[in-house]
């Protein structure tokens, strides 16, 4: 039996995959829930993503998964309108006209702009088209700089600059240029009439991780429970230890006195943020994460046609984005849908701080500051998620700290990993890069039926 800890994507997904290689698997999560960054509310209609999800056209691997569980024909490929917001305007940054109109960029500062996403580098006077083809190329180039060397100051100060510190905060400064290369490559699907595509499973990925739970099967599946020791003896893993958990309002914790369970493994992907495989293993993991603070706002009204509006000054919170200028508000029983949300570089922030009263107060009232003619009065529900570690700093030389996939050489053969610390969550992370990293475990376990036992 292959033992997998946590039940996110990435653990389902090699749950899955495993399956179809012929193994045995059982999935612990220590959480009451399943899917985890993909888990859901609900509302008037249909389930919503408690942290805002799309897909790029690039990914793949998750929309060929979505066709192999039956849900192709619900995928659905909406235009995601974006714009910028700057001095109380919304300025709409989707077609080549309404760039050109842009205000806060000269003419030349939108060429330079233009070519770097489109992937052409000038430099030197004659154009190239395979200067950022290697991004492991620009692992160690600080962002700012590459910025300023390969468009223009104007472009760095006035376009990426707020967007970084809202992105990364006090920590812009480490991030690599790799990472901001990574993104155009990965938003790199555009209509330069109409904008660019965004994939959205009708009726919300929830039923994504509804169909990989039915398909790896609920008696493969235990909740509630968390891996507490991996035993390991001459250089394999024999057995994960499980301690049943108790629920409250406020955490989930190990039950005093809970059960204790002993399995004897095969194997073990780690499919959990690497503190987890720190606590289990010892193995230290470098990467630095961001947490994150993402409210859900039903509105009986919309604030504006945007879906994803970018903040061009200091507020508390990074971007809107409006799903429901996406996804019709008719699937939520009319109601609109305001994803509010913001990254958190340091525990110590005073918006980790807060409590969710004193958050809603905050963020609505510079809602209201930013659209005067917006009525608060028509909220009706705001929620509030929180999640310590949302995401990697995509620091210079991140490439370096990730985690192997087969970490047989560094801890014992048989144990695998599959979080986000891994490769397969670069050069941004989502719910693709969870399903190619189960992938990728499940893939190399079957490369070893020599060590583990077939179904």
């Amino acid at each position: 039996m292959i033992g997998i800890v946590g039940g996110g994507i990435a653990g389902l997904a090699a749950a899955h995959r495993l399956q179809q290689h012929d193994y045995d698997v059982q999935v612990f999560e220590a959480s009451d829930d399943l899917g985890g960054l993909a888990a859901t509310y609900e509302t008037n209609g249909d389930r919503i993503e408690k942290f805002y999800h799309h897909l790029s056209a690039s990914e793949q691997t998750i929309i060929d998964l979505i066709e192999e569980l039956g849900l192709g024909d619900d995928l659905e490929w909406p235009i995601g309108k974006n714009a910028y917001y700057v001095d109380g305007v919304v300025h709409p940054l989707d077609k080549p006209w309404e760039i050109l109109a842009y205000p806060h960029m000269s003419v030349y500062d939108k060429f330079r702009l233009t070519l770097l996403t489109q992937e052409i580098d000038i430099r030197g006077g004659i154009p190239k088209f395979d200067s950022y083809e290697r991004l492991e190329d620009f692992e160690d180039v600080p962002i700012k700089q590459f910025l300023l060397d390969h468009t223009s100051r104007g472009v760095y100060e006035n376009f990426f600059e707020p967007l970084l510190d809202a992105k990364f905060g006090s920590r812009k400064e480490d991030v690599s240029a790799a990472w901001l290369l990574g993104r155009i490559k990965f938003r790199g699907e555009r209509d330069l009439l109409r904008g660019e595509p965004l994939g959205y499973l009708r009726g919300g990925f929830g039923r994504l991780i509804d169909a990989l739970v039915e398909e790896v099967g609920e008696e493969n599946i235990t909740t509630g429970v968390r891996v507490t020791d991996l035993d390991t003896e001459d250089g394999e893993v024999r057995s994960l230890t499980t301690e049943a958990m108790r629920s409250t309002e406020v955490t989930t914790t190990a039950a005093d006195g809970g059960t204790t369970e002993t399995h004897d493994v095969n194997g073990v992907v780690v499919a959990a943020m690497p503190n987890v495989l720190e606590d289990l293993t010892g193995y230290e993991c470098e990467v630095d994460f961001q947490g994150a603070v993402c409210a859900l706002v039903t509105m009986e009204e919309s604030i504006t046609d945007t879906y994803w509006l970018n903040i061009g000054h200091d507020a508390p919170f990074g971007a809107l984005i409006e799903h429901t200028n996406y996804i019709p508000p008719e699937r939520y029983g009319g109601d609109h849908l305001l994803y509010v949300a913001s990254y958190i570089q340091d525990y110590a922030e005073e918006l980790w701080q807060m409590n969710d009263d004193e958050i809603e107060e905050l963020w609505l009232d510079h809602i209201e500051e930013m659209f005067p003619q917006w009525n608060r009065d028509s909220v009706k529900e705001f929620r509030l998620a929180r999640n310590p570690r949302a995401a990697p700093v995509y620091e210079r030389g991140y490439l370096d700290m990730v985690v192997p996939f087969d970490l047989g050489d560094d801890i014992a053969d048989g144990i695998y990993y599959a979080g986000m610390a891994s490769k397969a969550q670069y050069p941004e992370r989502s719910l693709n890069g969870g399903i190619v990293a189960g992938y990728e475990c499940a893939d190399r376990i079957a490369g070893k039926k020599e060590v583990v036992s077939p179904r």
